[in-house]
Formats: C-alpha cells, structure tokens, sequence
C-alpha cells in the first residue's frame, strides 16, 4: 500500500500540495484528478523522491519511503509528465541503459526488451533515433521503462499523452491487468473518461487540497451526478465553463 500523511511541499512559502492525506492500494487503480496547477505532478515528484516534502509522510508497504529511498525506488515504475529522453539513443539502447541501471541480469532483460518492442509496436524501429520518434512513440518508450523491471508500484503521470487510439487502449487495459495481478497503480490524467473507466477510485485535488477521495460509483450516489466529469467540475472547477465557451465564441465572432 502507498499512504500519504498530512503531506505538504511549498515553495517560497506558498503551498503547491496542502495537507493532503490518501493511500492507492494493491489491486486497484487509484485516479489521481485536479485542474493544472493543483499540485498533481508536484504530489508525484515527492512519491518518487524527485523532490522533498515540506511536511508530512509518505509510506510504502507501511516503511517511511526516505529510510530507503534506494530500495523504495528499485520497486516503483514511473512515466513522467514529460518524455525526458537521451534523445541520441534508440529505443532499444536506452531501454537497455535503464537495465543496466537497474542491475537487471542481461539475457532476462534483453528478451524483456524485445518482447515490449514487439507489443508496443516499436519493433521495426528499435534501431532508429529516439530524436526521430513521434511523442506517442517516445510515451511507449518511457512506459516500456517504467514496467522492465516488474514494478510493485507504478506511477503514471499523464501516461496517455500522445498515444493513438488503439495504443491508449492497450494502455488503459494493460493498467487494469497490472493492478489485477496485485500491484498498486495511481495515475494522473486530464482525460476524465478514461480515469472514469479504468479506477477502482479517484482521488480529486482542489488548490493543491484533497476534496474527494471515494469511488467514482459512490461520488455518483452522494453528489446526484451522473458522470465524473460532472462531479469533476462540480468540485474542482471555479468557472462557469458554458458560459466561458460563449464569452470566447462570442469574442472571436465579433
């Protein structure tokens, strides 16, 4: 189980994540929504130990992730925000870089290698450039890293982006399976129609606070809302989004 305590993190002063307090357990996938800048990325940095907190805790199979940040990271897959990639390599050099990081045993991971190539429709250009990639190419690429060493946590942060969509398919059930088999998956996307097919639950960040932490069946039977999206804009959007549609439309057609 991941379980975040009373965490914060400022920044001069000013809060970015406020107190927030959630766990993401084995066998679920747990969403993790909030409008831009609400401090979703910023929450997923410090699980990954990418940046401190300013207060608070954060757990991993009930130890403190800081008492062994290397043995904690060893056992967690993370897709970024951002496809940072050594751009020079090919797909297949820098997949076997992260094996070679992570003291993978060779023969084991050069066939995982392959194998996730193959699936992940990449195979025919393992050889290429990554810099000649597309995005949804370079997004395989980081999730094909994320899963090599068979994670016991995954964290994706927008893992959608760029994909296609049969790939975002595969994706969203490949989520699904991973967490069927017993690994705990918390996952951050703007796209709320998928967040909505793939949870088990969400947790909804407001101004870098908690305000709903349920499934999205029973956030339906407590706000009277048919859709996650509606209760997405009930508690985490400010304003009036039709009427901002009209003012826009209005504006360009005067």
């Amino acid at each position: 189980m991941l379980d975040l305590q009373h965490v914060s993190k400022h920044f001069s002063g000013i809060p970015a994540v406020d107190d927030i307090s959630f766990c993401a357990n084995p066998g679920e996938v747990t969403g993790y929504l909030g409008p831009n800048g609400s401090g979703k990325s910023t929450t997923m940095k410090m699980i990954t130990g990418l940046i401190e907190m300013t207060s608070g805790h954060i757990l991993f199979e009930g130890k403190l992730i800081q008492d062994d940040l290397i043995a904690y990271k060893r056992r967690m897959g993370y897709v970024p925000e951002e496809p940072y990639l050594y751009t020079h390599l090919s797909g297949t050099e820098y997949l076997t870089m992260v094996s070679q990081l992570r003291n993978l045993p060779q023969r084991e991971s050069s066939a995982r290698i392959d194998g996730l190539l193959q699936l992940l429709s990449l195979h025919d250009d393992r050889h290429a450039s990554i810099s000649g990639y597309s995005k949804g190419m370079r997004q395989k690429v980081l999730i094909a890293a994320a899963l090599l060493h068979n994670p016991d946590l995954l964290l994706l942060d927008e893992p959608f982006s760029g994909l296609d969509v049969g790939s975002a398919l595969v994706l969203r059930s490949l989520i699904q399976e991973l967490a069927a088999r017993g690994k705990v998956v918390l996952f951050s996307s703007h796209e709320l129609d998928t967040v909505e097919r793939v949870s088990t639950r969400v947790v909804i960040l407001h101004r870098g606070k908690v305000v709903a932490d349920d499934s999205v069946a029973h956030l339906r039977s407590l706000t009277e809302l048919p859709t996650l999206e509606a209760i997405f804009s009930q508690l985490a959007v400010e304003q009036d989004t039709g009427s901002m549609a009209r003012q826009i439309a209005d504006l360009i057609h005067a």
